[in-house]
């Protein structure tokens, strides 16, 4: 049956009127990147001039600047370049109540993100840097889908947002997701076109989560707007569909959500709002199953599909390949996210290219080059001194408190919009790994090694882990103290490494939970093992005196290295590694299953309860 959208008139237009008013300003700043920069840097100092960090580090004298150049040299030397350990303290204060420490005032909310300890790091977030800041870059977000895809939001929405509530601070303020406060908090117009409500994301159980979001998604032929921002999230959702295909086709025609995932009643009762019986639907679904072997993909089952927003830089490109079949390209406009961090919208891309446009009038951006990044001087450069082709670690100052914040990032220049360089990334850097978000740092890792010397004591004498972009996994090598320590332990030892990384790093725990990170494959290492891998990269050439080494790291040339020392047979070790991997599907399924069971039973023993009290009812009459 041939469907057709229906052009959204009043909507584009309304979207044209803020998006474009945004667009104008973000244009002209990108005329004047050097003067924008300024204006950016004395707004935000003027703003915290006379709150307690403002006051330590001098931002009064630094706003007597009389040029732009005098400005950017003052706020270097009065300004240290910050991570977020140096910066806790002040947002501690916030934390229990106090006002004007970073910022004047109390913040709007925090967002929770990994931190290089066991603590997670709260990045707060103020009114004026959600509404001037976040939402002016959303309205310039949005409108840029209308440019590409006129029919962008003619029909539904399918966007995977964070959890807007998390907690609260000891003070009372709500710490989560920024975009799931912001989906929370959309106009009704725009909120009515989304597949499913924020509160979706508070289902704990990922596997039920992703079920229902895919219930509620494809009861509707007309998505036209898919933004996810890693692209892993993609392949997670398609293989909820293939494993619970026909339940979920049920469950459209009947209008119901199956009882076989665990989710809170009071999420149940919201949701009956956004379900009703589709029978025609579940007719065309089981038509396009059977027409197509059995799986059905999202350009069968959305073939309005206008535009797909994701990750497509850095490790998140690893994923591209394995998903390009799920969509029509010709019709479906697949676009880059942008640079979107948890402590900043950095940038978003605004055409086909991978290049983020940065916003020099909504943030302060700094930039060292990649050589200087391990020089106790570094050069810090302004964005109009970027080269095309170079790459950079790159520093942020916003309006919620970040004052040269070290994002950790590595970005290469890319072209030019209007007279402002572009980037995109590259990697995470200085012992910073994330394959699907989930930003493990190099501290962390050796924590939960240590932990877990001190729960097994097993002793190691040497370890290093690897990121496998390809599997989504990482590899941990194990140079033992005991070299006779068995393939077998050296397993178990890394599931308590595993374990202990869920307790230390959230972000990893959400992507393991999730499925989206595979289990970490263990290895042995032969004795003296750091001795000969530092031999062979002499022997390649390094300097001894340049030799640099983490303990967590993305780098295959290095891994390999490593490679030829593991202990056993190197064939025995691909297929040991090929059974953890099925082993661990395995227990998800065992899992799940015995969740279904126990409610199983759950509703069994409310019904007989329910019997039993009816019959003693009768029996007191």
């Amino acid at each position: 049956m041939a469907r057709h959208l229906h052009y959204p008139l009043l909507l584009n237009l309304a979207l044209l009127f803020k998006g474009g008013t945004q667009t104008t300003r973000l244009n002209h700043a990108s005329q004047h990147p050097r003067l924008a920069s300024e204006n950016t840097l004395r707004d935000i100092l003027s703003i915290s001039k006379d709150t307690v960090y403002g006051k330590e580090h001098n931002f009064e004298e630094i706003l007597s600047a009389s040029t732009a150049t005098e400005l950017f040299a003052l706020y270097r030397h009065m300004v240290p370049e910050n991570d977020y350990e140096a910066l806790r303290g002040y947002v501690d204060r916030h934390k229990n109540g106090e006002t004007g420490i970073l910022f004047p005032g109390r913040p709007e909310m925090y967002a929770t993100t990994s931190g290089t300890t066991s603590a997670p790091k709260w990045i707060p977030m103020t009114r004026k840097y959600l509404r001037d800041v976040y939402g002016k870059m959303s309205n310039v977000w949005v409108w840029n889908f209308i440019k590409h895809r006129k029919m962008a939001l003619a029909g539904k929405v399918f966007a995977i947002v964070g959890k807007e509530c998390e907690g609260y601070a000891p003070d009372g303020t709500l710490y989560g997701s920024v975009s799931g406060v912001l989906v929370r908090d959309l106009p009704h117009i725009i909120k009515k076109r989304y597949t499913a409500p924020a509160s979706v994301m508070s289902i704990s159980d990922y596997a039920a989560r992703n079920y229902t979001l895919m219930r509620l998604a494809i009861q509707h032929w007309d998505v036209t707007l898919w933004s996810t921002a890693n692209p892993s999230t993609i392949l997670e959702l398609q293989r909820t569909v293939d494993e619970n295909l026909d339940l979920m086709i049920e469950d459209v025609e009947k209008g119901t959500l199956s009882d076989k995932f665990e989710i809170d009643s009071d999420i149940r009762i919201e949701l009956e709002s956004y379900m009703r019986p589709r029978p025609k639907r579940a007719k065309e679904l089981r038509e396009l199953r059977d027409k197509n072997g059995g799986q059905i993909l999202p350009r069968h089952y959305w073939p309005k599909l206008q535009i797909l927003s994701t990750w497509k830089c850095g490790n998140t490109k690893v994923y591209m390949n394995k998903y390009q079949d799920y969509f029509d390209l010709e019709q479906t406009c697949y676009q880059e996210l942008g640079y979107i961090a948890t402590e900043c919208r950095f940038g978003f891309a605004l055409d086909m290219s991978n290049e983020s446009v940065l916003f020099p009038h909504l943030h302060y951006y700094e930039f060292v080059p990649e050589e200087d990044m391990d020089k106790p001087r570094k050069r810090f450069l302004q964005l109009d001194e970027l080269e095309q082709g170079k790459r950079y670690c790159v520093y942020v100052t916003t309006y919620s408190g970040l004052f040269r914040y070290n994002m950790n990032d590595l970005v290469e220049v890319g072209g030019m919009y209007e007279k402002t360089p572009t980037i995109h990334i590259i990697s995470k850097v200085n012992g910073i790994v994330s394959l699907t978000g989930e930003k493990l740092y190099e501290p962390q890792f050796i924590d939960a090694v240590h932990q877990a010397e001190e729960e097994t004591q097993i002793k190691t004498k040497f370890f290093v882990g690897f990121a496998d972009v390809n599997e989504s996994e990482y590899h941990f090598y194990f140079e033992f103290a005991d070299q006779e320590t068995s393939q077998e332990t050296a397993d178990m030892f890394a599931k308590v490494v595993d374990d202990k990384l869920r307790t230390i790093n959230i972000e990893y725990e959400s992507k393991r939970a999730s499925f989206r990170l595979n289990a970490p494959i263990a290895h042995r290492l032969q004795k003296n093992a750091y001795a000969r891998f530092k031999s062979a990269c002499l022997e390649d050439g390094m300097r001894d005196g340049q030799f640099k080494f983490n303990l967590l790291m993305q780098d295959e040339k290095r891994r390999e290295k490593f490679q030829v020392l593991i202990l056993g047979d190197k064939l025995s070790n691909i297929r040991r590694n090929a059974m953890v991997r099925r082993s661990e599907r395995d227990d998800r399924r065992k899992e799940r299953e015995m969740r279904a069971d126990t409610r199983r039973k759950e509703r069994e023993n409310r019904r007989n309860e329910r019997v039993n009290r009816k019959k003693e009812r009768k029996v007191e009459m």
